[in-house]
């Protein structure tokens, strides 16, 4: 009763329902908050009781369609690497019992998706049933089929099918989900509206990444917070050096000071690639010697006289301008070569200040920032040392500097701020027009509409209100990225000066006119007849190319297979090992589950086994139980050693994995020389290529090349000339520049568009129809029907088949799952952003344009979705280069990272009484998705 007697305030404060408050609590806020919670409580009372009619409530219905479906899902993602998979498909693909009718599909949810979004694709709609359907696409899976090249396990790593497959898995299931509903009326999911995780954006990090101190990432708070010269004694003289200050703080620790010169963050990215090595790393931003000059500072006055010799420097007086341009320390002139303006009045007494290599200083902080983001290389002893070793205290003058930079940031990132709240003041106004084209848009055909426009009309002046004013949003929107790209970052003077750089190299002139002369297209053309050519039926130019390279390859890992044979000296151990890798799929699966019951070694599991003869002697079991031994005890501990001991069964799994990689290019080798391979390539050249061909002639795309550069080159202008003038104090000018930057050169993005769509012969309004089709699925699903969970499930129950009360309490143990999921998941994103220091920041102009829900995706599904893909795996690492300890060693490390993340996750039910609706479930399901 206690707990009916009290409700809780959004702090956490208990609060007396009767009316009695705490003193120090506002009346109205408990009353409001108290009420929320009766209202919540009202609602949860009502989901948790079937309606009227109902055997399950709202969430149990979609709960229940959910693992269902999810079931169903992964049986067919896995059955598609079964020989027989697309003769159980159905149309299009033939089978030996006849066609397979759409309610007796063993695959219903992917037959679905291939003959309603597949198959009538733009292109692919054109392709002949028998001829390229069945006689040569099919042929050529199954044989592919057929091959079974190499799984995850063998290979040590998780190969890029496995990967595309599961990511397939969540696309699939969050499909299928969303897009068909339940016949009742009543699903409802889980709802957290309470506890919203805020979703920042590009332009929200690039803000918090840019914050001076106090940005905690990963347990470190690190700020390259100022730049001096040091003298380094060579020879005989002393030399002059640039050195980084980095203030550093640890979670639980006092901060202290280090410095670095460029050379000492070099040697860091070298020492990362050596700790970590396969780690995708950052590129450490280009020397930069230049310094900025600003006037907003203030000089305190004599103290600063010897500035001139260390980082910063005073000259003669220049105008007070707190322009944005003066804060974002991109492309300045160094101090020696700075210029002068006309004095404005009342700016007597504020200096111009030289801050010594402040483009390099705010690179460095950027790409420190960016390796930390990753919580491996933050965790490593090359970062820490890096960060921690041989501290130094600070002179007044350099505290004084540092100051003056701290300043600049909070300037810049102030001026930041303005210039998005600004664009989004602008990009406001055009709410109610926006509004008008999102319905226009999300309803039927609103894409389809779109582009009709875009095809009668020559220029956007023409187009309907709705339309122009949708552009004019855009225009800002594209005028917000620039600026932020190459102004608002830490990062953004590398950035602009590689896309400046990249831009001087390439010869737009010369490009377009060989377009225009030459045509690539019908070279490519001409091109792709030479190497599928097959005179007199012999072989083609391009199964040759890639037989020499398959068979390159192959003569390459018999090499190495030779020189480990040599160096285990027992043929029987190695025999064993071929065999298993040429073995049938069967007996590998048998091998596979009983090391995985075991929890053995596939190694020891395949050498054991008396399914690949000779069987072993006694002396050879030792040695192998004895290598094992030694290996897991190296791995474990880094032991010279131990692993020598370890050495045999070092090679015995480098040996495997060779034989398995063999064995797969000369699979590969198999396919490519089949026939059907090659009229396959052939085939899909013509239906996609082809009609872009005939666009790309009558569309005159050469000239977009030159309106490209014509429209770089203005951007950089625009930049540069943004970087190095003091415009005003009114950041209005900034954001007016970049979008007259934008609107000068729309048209000619627009000419394109329509040059293209006119000549296109119906491609876009095809594509267009075919992006409808998927959303009206979603927002509508299937013109089946609905999916009735609740006479699913009365059914099962009624006819004995099902335990109601097991069911329903296994329904309900997945909903509380769900949820406690979903709170853990928030809960530690809510963590990870009070460590970081970061909070609920404005979203950037027009982001919230478009909702998930206006294209049929449940904002909740989604969600879960983004659960599920928080831990990827990381990118595949180049173990044949690696000592098989280290990758081991490295393999196990990422198992335990994982674990450690997903510490605490709660885990998933056993679920025993529902697999049982499966096979009605299906019945269902097939006669739903049957049109």
């Amino acid at each position: 009763m206690a707990d009916l007697a009290q409700g809780k305030a959004l702090d956490g404060t208990v609060l007396p329902i009767n009316g009695s408050t705490p003193a120090t609590t506002n009346d109205a806020s408990v009353n409001r908050a108290v009420a929320e919670k009766a209202k919540l409580n009202r609602a949860s009372s009502k989901a948790s009781i079937p309606r009227p009619g109902q055997i399950l409530t709202g969430k149990q219905e979609h709960y229940l369609k959910r693992e269902l479906i999810s079931q169903q899902v992964d049986y067919e993602i896995s059955e598609l690497a079964s020989p027989t998979a697309l003769q159980r498909f159905g149309a299009p693909f033939r089978s030996e019992y006849g066609e397979v009718a759409p309610v007796d599909s063993d695959l219903p949810i992917l037959r679905y998706i291939f003959v309603h979004h597949v198959r009538n694709f733009p292109f692919l709609d054109q392709a002949r049933e028998k001829e390229f359907w069945q006689d040569k696409l099919q042929i050529f899976l199954e044989s592919f089929a057929n091959k079974h090249i190499s799984s995850s396990e063998d290979r040590l790593e998780e190969t890029k099918r496995r990967k595309l497959a599961m990511k397939c898995k969540k696309l699939v299931e969050l499909m299928m989900v969303s897009g068909i509903p339940t016949a009742s009326g009543y699903e409802e999911r889980i709802r957290f509206s309470e506890m919203e995780v805020v979703d920042r954006g590009a332009n929200e990090q690039g803000l918090l990444v840019n914050t001076p101190e106090g940005h905690f990432i990963n347990g470190w708070a690190v700020n390259v917070a100022a730049a001096r010269t040091t003298s380094v004694k060579r020879t005989v003289r002393y030399h002059q050096h640039a050195e980084y200050l980095l203030r550093v703080k640890q979670v639980g620790k006092s901060e202290i000071n280090v410095g670095r010169r460029y050379g000492e963050f070099s040697k860091l990215h070298k020492r990362l690639r050596t700790e970590l090595p396969g780690k995708v790393l950052p590129p450490l931003p280009r020397k930069n010697k230049s310094s900025t000059n600003s006037n907003l500072l203030s000089v305190g006055g004599g103290d600063d006289d010897d500035s001139s010799v260390s980082s910063v420097s005073t000259q003669g007086n220049t105008p007070d301008d707190s322009s944005l341009r003066n804060l974002v320390g991109l492309g300045h002139r160094r101090s020696g070569s700075a210029q002068r303006s006309p004095r404005a009045s009342g700016d007597f007494g504020r200096a111009s200040v030289t801050l010594y290599r402040e483009d390099q200083r705010v690179s460095l902080r950027a790409f420190l920032r960016t390796l930390l983001q990753n919580q491996q290389i933050a965790a490593t002893k090359a970062m820490a040392q890096f960060l921690t070793s041989k501290p130094i205290s600070l002179n007044e003058e350099e505290l004084g500097d540092i100051e003056r930079r701290k300043e600049m940031d909070e300037k810049r990132i102030e001026e930041q701020k303005r210039f998005y709240e600004i664009a989004r003041q602008r990009a406001k106004e055009l709410d109610v027009y926006m509004e008008r084209f999102r319905r226009d848009i999300v309803e039927s055909n609103g894409l389809t509409k779109l582009f009709k426009e875009i095809r009668v009309k020559d220029k956007i002046d023409d187009l309907s209100m709705e339309y122009k004013k949708f552009a004019e949003w855009l225009r800002i929107e594209v005028a917000a990225t620039i600026y932020h790209l190459f102004l608002a970052e830490d990062n953004s003077p590398e950035l602009f000066a590689q896309a400046k750089r990249i831009h001087s190299l390439i010869p737009y002139t010369i490009m377009k006119n060989v377009i225009r002369i030459a045509n690539p297209a019908a070279v490519m053309t001409g091109v792709l007849d030479l190497f599928l050519a097959q005179p007199f039926g012999s072989r083609s130019l391009m199964q040759r190319i890639f037989s020499m390279t398959l068979n390159d390859g192959i003569k390459t890992f018999q090499r190495s297979i030779d020189s480990l044979v040599d160096k285990i000296n027992d043929p029987v151990l190695c025999e064993k090992l071929r065999k298993f890798s040429e073995a049938d799929e069967d007996k590998k699966n048998i091998v596979r589950s009983e090391a995985a019951v075991d929890d053995i070694d596939l190694i020891v599991a395949i050498l054991r086994s008396d399914l690949f003869v000779p069987d072993l002697t006694p002396q050879q079991i030792g040695k192998v139980f004895n290598a094992y031994v030694a290996w897991n005890n190296a791995v474990e501990n880094i032991d010279e050693e131990m692993k020598q001991g370890a050495q045999l069964f070092a090679y015995l799994k480098q040996l495997l994995k060779l034989y398995t990689r063999q064995r797969d290019k000369a699979m590969m080798l198999s396919i490519i020389e089949e026939p059907v391979t090659l009229q396959l390539f052939r085939d899909l050249f013509t239906i996609f290529y082809e009609p872009l061909i005939r666009v790309y002639k009558s569309a005159n795309v050469y000239n977009s090349v030159t309106d490209f550069a014509v429209f770089a080159d203005d951007m950089f202008a625009v930049v540069e000339k943004a970087q190095r003038q003091d415009v005003s104090a009114d950041p209005n000018q900034t954001v007016q520049s970049f979008i007259d930057l934008c609107q000068r050169h729309e048209h000619n993005f627009y000419k394109f568009v329509h040059e293209v769509h006119i000549h296109d012969n119906g491609l876009f309004e095809q594509l267009m129809g075919w992006m409808e089709g998927i959303l009206e699925f979603l927002r509508h699903g299937p013109k089946g029907g609905k999916l009735d969970m609740n006479a699913l499930f009365q059914g099962a129950v009624d006819m004995s088949q099902l335990d109601k009360h097991t069911a329903v309490a296994e329904i309900d143990a997945l909903i509380k799952w769900q949820e406690e999921r979903k709170k853990w998941h928030q809960d530690k994103t809510r963590q990870k952003m009070a460590a970081e220091g970061s909070g609920a920041v404005d979203v950037a102009p027009g982001s919230n344009a478009f909702k998930s829900s206006d294209f049929g995706l449940n904002e909740m599904d989604l969600q879960e979705l983004q659960f599920e893909d928080e831990n990827p795996s990381d990118e595949e690492s180049a173990d044949d280069d690696l000592d098989p300890i280290v990758a081991e060693r490295k393999r196990r490390a990422k198992k335990q990272d994982h674990l450690r993340r997903t510490a605490g996750e709660p885990q998933k039910p056993d679920v025993k009484e529902l697999p049982k609706l499966q096979a009605s479930f299906v019945t269902m399901l097939r006669m739903v998705l049957a049109d």
